[in-house]
């Protein structure tokens, strides 16, 4: 089974695309989606659907595991950002008929890790060591973004939805 998990953002995106099958677990591609800041807002979240468009396109994964909206009740504003970037990851999945899950951050670090509230850096640790990638080579985003795809492959395995 192939997962993309996608961790929405205006500055950074990530994702990562996994096989899963056999009760191993690979790599297939994982990175970093950076708009330039310079560009327009409208040229910045086109550039996120584009990508996403053409990973899907590539690989055609059997499920595209997105992280859940979290608003902050002291930052109202990244909420209506986030949601424009969510919208248009949203579009894309509609575009190629991948079905969609949604999952919170801390049901995929419960999961995980057993822990909801572990932070980012224990993510990239966990993620690093499971799949043997160099710390280096694996940024936050993208870390969140396998995370997400791990949850979902952990919580379908083991029947948790």
């Amino acid at each position: 089974m192939l997962i993309l998990g996608v961790d929405p953002g205006l500055i950074t995106t990530g994702y990562g695309v996994v096989d899963v099958a056999g009760g191993t677990v690979k790599v297939i591609e994982a990175g970093t989606i950076k708009p330039s800041p310079k560009d327009a807002f409208e040229r910045r979240i086109a550039k996120v659907h584009q990508h996403i468009a053409a990973i899907i396109g590539a690989h055609k994964p059997d499920t595209v595991v997105l992280e859940k909206l979290y608003a902050h009740y002291k930052h109202p504003a990244t909420a209506c950002v986030l949601g424009h970037v969510r919208g248009v990851i949203c579009l894309a999945v509609a575009q190629s008929n991948t079905p969609l899950v949604e999952w919170s951050v801390k049901r995929i670090r419960k999961a995980l890790l057993g822990n909801g509230n572990a932070a980012k850096p224990q993510v990239q640790d966990f993620v690093k060591r499971l799949l043997n990638i160099p710390k280096a080579e694996l940024g936050l985003d993208t870390s969140d973004a396998l995370a997400l795809a791990l949850g979902h492959a952990h919580m379908l395995r083991f029947k948790l939805i």
